[in-house]
């Protein structure tokens, strides 16, 4: 089964940011932890942040991608934040790319 997981901001849900940033490194810890991992993460928006140079959460998506989760980044985001020379795992990729993936996956969830 083909398991995609989309993260479209560096803080997970809405309210407080600094709670927000905790969650997404407790999510991404976990998730890395578990037996099952996904087979592909797609970034967009400030997530791309999330594997960039400086990132707190760097081990747990380091971790994922040598798991052999398939970790791609918004090329247009990662433009945006002016990242293109400080993405340390995955891929950029693009929006042709990322809909084709989102129309093949069996499962789609969305942090």
């Amino acid at each position: 089964m083909s398991e995609l997981i989309i993260i479209n901001n560096e803080f997970m849900g809405k309210g407080n940011d600094e709670l927000g940033k905790t969650l997404t490194g407790v999510f991404l810890r976990k998730l890395w932890a578990q037996e099952k991992k996904p087979d592909t993460i797609i970034l967009y928006n400030s997530a791309v942040k999330l594997i960039a140079e400086g990132s707190e959460v760097l081990d747990a998506m380091d971790g994922l991608y040598s798991s052999g989760a398939d970790i791609l980044a918004c090329g247009t985001c990662v433009d945006f934040y002016n990242l293109k020379n400080s993405i340390k795992i995955g891929r950029v990729s693009n929006m042709e790319e990322i809909c084709s993936l989102l129309m093949q996956a069996e499962k789609v969830i969305t942090i």
